[in-house]
This record gives C-alpha cells, structure tokens and sequence, in this order.
C-alpha cells in the first residue's frame, strides 16, 4: 500500500507517541494469512497496525520518527535512504543510534555538511546520529559523517564507534569521456564515525580493503573486524589491525578459504550444519584501482559467497552473515563462523519465499534469536531465526514494500530500532522481548 508524505506525517503526530496495536483480527490475521509461513511460534501471529505502519505480535509497540525531509537539529533535512544503524549508551540513559544513508551519486540530494568535513565534494552518502531519551522520544538527530557514497551498513565497535560501509567503487573516470562526473575521489571504503555531538571529518580506512562493502562485525576478544562483500561472486574478508581502537594505523586483510574446498561455491549444494576448518590467506593489493580485491582472494582460494550482507556478532563469539540470494532457491542463506574453533557452517538456507526472502541485516535479540531484515521482492518482514534454525515473522511492513534495513537494539536490550528505506523513516519497537 502507499501513503502520501502528507499522510503519513498526520499519521504519525496522532498515533507515534504510543502506537499500541489493535486486538487481533480474529484468524484472518495469522502468520500465514500475512503470506508467511512459519517453523516456530515466535512472539505469536501479527496484529495489523491501524495505522497501517508496521503489524507486531501483541504486546508490542512502536513510535516512529526522523522521517527523510523533517529538519534536524543541525539544520539540515533528513536525508534519505536509511539503512544500516547501530545504538550505543548516551548520557542520562539515552540512547545514540547511528544511521547510514544509502544514497548515490545520481540522486538530486543527499547528506548536506559543509565541504571541509566531506570526504568528497559530490559525495551525497554519509551517516546521522541520533539521540533518543529513555521515554524513546527523539531528543536531537543531525548529519555526523559526509561525502561518501551508498552507505549500505557496517557495525559497531567495542570502543564505541560505528564503521560506516561504502557499498560502491565508483570512481571520477567510471562513466567514461563526456559523461558528468559523480564523483571526485575513489570510493568503496570504511568509515569510522565516532559516537559523539558532533560531524566527524571523512577519513578512509585504506587498509580494511577497497571493495563493495556491505558490514562488519568485531570480536571483541582479538579486536578482529569480519567483513562481507555485496557480489555474486563475493568473498569474507577478516582484518586484523595492529593497533585494537586504532584502524587508521593499519593492519593486515585476509580472506576466507574452506580447508580442502577451494574457491568453493557456498551457495550451491553447499552441506548445511556441518562446520568446515577454515584458513585465512594474506591480501596484497587491498587498495586496487578496480574493484578486483575479490579476485586476489579467490585465486588465493578464497570461499565465493553469493551476495554477502548483514553480520554480527554472537554471545559464543560466533558471527553471523547472511547471503541475500544465496542457495538452491537462490532466496538466501545464513552463515556461522566459530572464532574459537575456527570452522564455518551454512546455518539456514531459505526453501522458500514464505519462510525467508532476501536476508539482509541481522542482530541478535535479547531471547537469543536472531532478528533478521528481508529485502525481498514482495511484502517485507522482520524474521526471527531460533537456535536451532527455525524460522517466524516477528514484524510486517505494512506502510509499503520497502526495505527494513539497520535492526539493533538499545544497549539495556529493551527497545529495538528498525528502518524502513524508503520514505526514510526509523522506528523504536518495545514490548515483550521476554517472552
């Protein structure tokens, strides 16, 4: 269904303070009359929301706000495009979330700052920060990093800060003589954006690699940071930086390689809860003039992962990536990586659109699960996975078919964040997490 921006914002100044979810519809509103089939109860079916923004379990309830086009704290507009985020614990018990904006060069607008804090000139990428007190009330939000393209997600550090992914190695000659140029500088980097009141100047994290970003998640025993690539043909990526907290100092990237499998294709035939011994092979030229750091790693050996996404990190020091179109269906996989045993295992493989569709961000929630975002085709939907792989809605975009994208949770585990991409809007979801 679609809203106008008029109606939505009316929507939202009567109902987003406490938008509590309305008694369910009787059997018609099931899991399954949703569209979405289910392995496990979850939270329990989905409610329609009134307002037409987001179905939850009962019990649960949402606000919404920082809606692409309001006025920041800063000035500046929204900008659209919400994607990635991660939340960190402010001062007085608020809450800082930390947003990417996916945003390219060929859009008309994007992340306004002042050109001495942009990274590039055209760049129209960048991140906001937003504060959110304990009555899940937006505080202040404005622009914190500028002047980098596609800003798809990234993830937190455990010395507070956000890695922010460029999903995109444009570069100022790529459209060729006689085009306009987008850009000024090369992209395809990190970016570090610390968790403070203020824009942060937009320096590349040259050593993390030059490739189609998508996140990363650190281990915070070693100070590793994992990475994952958005290709067909894309590969893991680890980094092990000299310096713990200090990225700018350099290191060393690496890549996956299965033991005894090289360059296997993980997403066909690829044998499910059984972990395989994993090496990690030295990169050399990890800031190539075209996007060909893959290839390095796959002559090397390197696993090829179909369209690596989401990732985050687990309590048994586990992470966890997905690969939107991986596996036989080509609708998505879910991986797991053992950092103690050093062994990595296809965890879920989608066997249909009604289960899971196009996994793409993921985080763990306070029960253990795994909440991941759909980016799929047709309706969109938060999924849960259990431990044991099981599968259930947990949330139904029901404003449009857009993108959820940046799922986390606040650092009491109380509240989660979710975006929907487009028009841009972030929301704070809270209720029975214990259940």
């Amino acid at each position: 269904m679609g809203i106008s921006r008029r109606g939505f914002l009316t929507l939202t100044g009567a109902s987003a303070a406490s938008v509590m979810l309305a008694a369910p519809l009787k059997n018609l509103y099931a899991r399954a009359a949703t569209g979405k089939s289910v392995t496990d109860k979850g939270f329990g079916e989905l409610i329609s929301d009134p307002n037409g923004i987001l179905d939850l379990p009962a019990g649960f309830q949402y606000r919404a706000f920082s809606q692409t086009g309001e006025i920041m704290s800063d000035g500046t507009p929204v900008p659209q495009d919400h994607d990635g985020m991660a939340a960190f614990l402010g001062e007085n018990g608020n809450t800082i979330l930390v947003r990417n904006h996916e945003v390219s060069p060929e859009e008309p607008s994007g992340v306004i700052a002042p050109e001495e804090n942009k990274y590039d000139k055209l760049g129209k990428g960048g991140t906001t920060t937003l504060v959110i007190n304990s009555d899940r009330q937006l505080v202040e939000h404005y622009v914190s990093l500028a002047g980098t393209s596609r800003n798809c997600a990234g993830g937190s550090t455990p010395w507070g800060s956000w890695i922010s992914c460029e999903e995109h190695t444009i570069t100022p000659g790529m459209y060729g003589k006689g085009d306009p140029k987008k850009v000024d500088r090369k992209h395809g980097y990190n970016f570090e954006v610390p968790v403070k009141s203020s824009i942060t100047k937009a320096v590349p994290l040259v050593a993390m690699g030059r490739f189609n970003h998508e996140a990363i998640a650190v281990d915070p025993a070693t100070g590793y940071i994992y990475q994952t690539e958005d290709q067909n043909d894309s590969c893991i990526y680890r980094f092990r930086p000299t310096e713990t907290g200090n990225l700018q100092a350099g290191g060393i990237l690496e890549a996956l390689v299965i033991k005894g499998m090289p360059t296997v294709n993980t997403s066909i035939n690829f044998p499910q809860s059984k972990p395989l011994e994993v090496e990690w092979v030295q990169l050399e030229e990890v800031d190539p003039d075209e996007d060909t750091l893959r290839y390095e790693a796959q002559n090397k050996g390197a696993a090829i992962f179909k369209r690596g996404e989401g990732a985050c990190f687990g309590n048994n020091r586990e992470v966890y990536w997905t690969c939107t179109s991986g596996g036989k269906q080509e609708l998505g996989q879910i991986f797991r990586y053992d950092t103690k045993a050093n062994t990595v295992e296809l965890f879920v493989e989608s066997p249909g659109r009604e289960i899971l569709d196009y996994p793409d961000n993921l985080i763990f929630a306070p029960n253990g699960h795994l909440i991941v975002c759909e980016d799929g085709l047709d309706e969109q939907y938060l999924v849960g996975v259990t431990p044991e792989g099981k599968c259930y809605p947990f949330a139904h975009n029901a404003l449009n078919k857009s993108e959820l994208a940046g799922v986390c949770f606040s650092p009491d585990g109380k509240t989660m964040f979710v975006n929907i991409q487009k028009p841009g809007i972030t929301l704070a979801v809270w209720g029975g997490w214990d259940n």
